[in-house]
């Protein structure tokens, strides 16, 4: 901790109230100083008490309301950090939980050196997440509109014979259903337009989504995952979105232990006892992990999409990237004909497929960023 640090402040923010807490460096319990309105100027009136901005360290849980006041404080020279809630040290025998004691106890745990901060995107950063997310959220609505469609099939009784749904031939069969009554034909028709529409807006943020990634600073980052297969445009625009900065991360253990991916454990004297994976950390690239790890159930090839995208790539990252789909497609097959059940080979090559992405995302040239 910096020296210069005379003042902890502790905050409990919510949309529409901040409790604050501060303690000075020392031994001397945290004092509870009120609830604050959700204006960042209350709250700088409160903190200006404190003297020098570099003297005062302000932290507070990660939540729905962004980083708008890590910013704002961070412009006027505070030394602010957002916690993960999920990392926060709870005392066994505590049963209760109010606003008052969470920043108190926040307050406290700055002082002694206990938070770990989370890594803070700048805006740009930030906003190209929020593209990816976007795109996310609407791939979940488009699956949800075709569920909705082929429920309604199938209370009817109707199956499509084939065996690929949602290629051009599905929709023609969709299409060419007739029914007796008005309203089962104006509701066919209502869930055709949802399911249509759906789609059309998972397209419109496909493109913005590359476009934008077109000239980003992590780009060559971008462009060196997509050697891996697996792992198109999309998902590695996701994947760098997610975790910004790979570099963060000292070795692959760390980034997989960072995603969740390795298995949890329970181990006490010569007792030990391991179970499913942490799933800690950041869900959305351990999905796109997870489903990135399915490729890897064939024998290992250079189809004609993953030659292409390599042409332009250097020659270690093609390497490491054909070293990978080796190894992993050896592994699933391993793990498959041992018996092993399908989902947890999936977690497991895609907990080594972390390694190779970390690996990968350290040979590319990635760009100097200011620290959070």
């Amino acid at each position: 901790m910096d020296e210069r640090i005379k003042f902890f402040v502790g905050l409990d923010a919510h949309k529409d109230t901040i409790a604050v807490a501060a303690c000075e460096a020392g031994r001397e319990p945290a004092r509870f100083a009120g609830t604050l309105g959700p204006d960042v100027r209350a709250l700088l009136k409160v903190l200006g008490k404190a003297g020098d901005p570099a003297a005062v360290s302000v932290v507070y849980e990660a939540g729905p309301t962004g980083y708008g006041l890590y910013r704002e404080l961070s412009r006027r020279g505070y030394h602010c950090e957002i916690i993960a809630p999920t990392l926060i040290p709870r005392r066994a025998g505590e049963r209760i939980k109010t606003d008052r004691r969470d920043c108190l106890r926040l307050a406290e745990l700055s002082r002694s050196g206990e938070l770990k901060p989370i890594w803070v995107p700048d805006e740009a950063h930030e906003a190209m997440r929020n593209l990816w997310r976007a795109r996310e959220d609407a791939v979940g609505m488009r699956l949800k509109a075709r569920q909705q469609l082929k429920a309604f099939l199938l209370r009817h009784g109707r199956r499509y014979p084939g065996k690929t749904s949602w290629t051009k031939s599905h929709e023609r069969w969709i299409s060419d259903q007739r029914f007796d009554h008005q309203g089962d034909r104006i509701a066919l028709g209502e869930y055709q337009l949802a399911q249509q529409s759906a789609e059309q807006r998972v397209q419109r943020l496909t493109t913005a989504l590359t476009e934008a990634a077109a000239g980003w600073r992590l780009e060559p980052v971008v462009a060196a995952l997509r050697a891996l297969r697996g792992i198109d445009t999309v998902s590695a625009i996701g994947l760098v979105a997610e975790i910004g900065d790979f570099r963060r991360f000292g070795t692959a253990r760390q980034f997989m232990g960072y995603l969740g991916l390795v298995p949890s454990e329970h181990s006490s004297g010569n007792s030990i006892r391991r179970g499913s994976i942490t799933k800690t950390g950041n869900a959305h690239a351990r999905r796109l992990l997870t489903e990135a790890a399915w490729n890897y159930r064939f024998p290992a090839r250079l189809s004609q999409a993953l030659r292409e995208r390599s042409n332009a790539l250097p020659e270690a990252v093609c390497r490491h990237a054909w070293k990978a789909q080796l190894r992993l497609c050896g592994r699933f097959a391993r793990l498959s004909s041992r018996g092993v059940q399908t989902n947890k080979v999936c977690v497991a090559v895609a907990r080594e497929l972390a390694g190779f992405v970390w690996a990968i995302a350290q040979q590319a040239s990635l760009p100097t960023t200011p620290p959070h």
